[in-house]
């Protein structure tokens, strides 16, 4: 629901949030870079005038360095008002090495565990072998993990270089943290809204993934959560399809990174080079095939 795709406002954001906390769901995943504190934030405190348990939060930072990772965290506190942060992480971890790479964020996190202002720590990623690595590592405590059906999305390093990962090897991965004792949720179970119209088998197939805990969907409507709802509650009929007549594909301009993949991928020619460089989609010329998706190596293209 934030800036970079259905930009809600604060009020009908923060309503959905509440509505979906009332109808049971208990657990929030939020980031710094995502910008949605501020939709969090009313929910929250609507529910302390109520005296209702709040719901297990999960923020993240894109940070790298030890003062960056403390500093999201802190904004996290103050910007949510609340005293400790259940779960946070390294966010979008692109492989072993970058994890390595943001060692200062993660002794951060390490720290500010040991002072009581996280409860858990990890990282998110879209890479298998990142979330492989994290079964040897100490003092993690918990991976979000990008799964799905037809694999859209998934990442590893192979000799070497950052190349197209499968579902059978990020299933492995997370058996792996799971059977270390590490708490696995994981998203993208509709590959970034390109899945969709199999909503049913996307979702039988993440919940069923052996090790994972939680299936994580970006929801911005009370349909949505509705939906979500009645399926893990076992109330949603065998033959929901959401309609999808209204949305179309577009490339996330802040996750873009101007590789030109997609571009040569379209069969219509309708991915263009816009004025910062980067890719958009004329959606008049879009036939909304999703080839372009599959290829994108940092998941920028959504269907919205």
């Amino acid at each position: 629901m934030g800036f970079s795709q259905k930009n809600l406002s604060v009020e009908e954001g923060c309503s959905i949030i509440r509505y979906a906390i009332d109808r049971g769901i208990n657990f929030l995943d939020t980031a710094q870079y995502y910008d949605t504190y501020m939709y969090v934030r009313p929910a929250l405190d609507s529910l302390k005038a109520d005296g209702r348990p709040l719901p297990v939060i999960c923020s993240k930072t894109l940070e790298s360095d030890y003062d960056g990772a403390t500093d999201a965290v802190h904004q996290c506190l103050r910007d949510l008002d609340i005293d400790c942060v259940d779960i946070f992480l390294l966010h979008e971890v692109r492989g072993t090495a970058d994890f390595e790479a943001r060692s200062g964020a993660w002794q951060a996190l390490k720290d500010l565990k040991t002072e009581g202002l996280v409860q858990a720590i990890g990282i998110s990623t879209h890479h298998a072998d990142a979330c492989a690595h994290m079964a040897e590592t100490n003092n993690c405590d918990v991976v979000f993990a990008l799964i799905n059906k037809d694999s859209l999305g998934i990442r590893t390093i192979r000799d070497g270089e950052d190349v197209p990962g499968s579902k059978e090897e990020m299933e492995q991965a997370i058996r792996r943290c799971s059977d270390e004792g590490l708490g696995v949720f994981t998203m993208k179970a509709f590959g970034g809204g390109n899945l969709i119209e199999n909503y049913i088998p996307c979702l039988d197939y993440a919940s069923a993934v052996k090790g994972n805990s939680c299936v994580m969907i970006g929801m911005a409507s009370m349909d949505q959560v509705d939906a979500a709802v009645d399926y893990f509650d076992k109330r949603l009929s065998p033959s929901y399809a959401p309609d999808i007549s209204a949305k179309k594909l577009i490339i996330d301009q802040s996750d873009c990174e101007g590789c030109g993949t997609c571009k040569e991928r379209c069969v219509s020619q309708a991915i263009y080079w816009n004025e910062n460089g980067l890719a958009s989609i004329d959606s008049s010329k879009c036939v909304r095939c999703g080839y372009c998706a599959p290829v994108c190596p940092v998941r920028a293209i959504i269907l919205l």
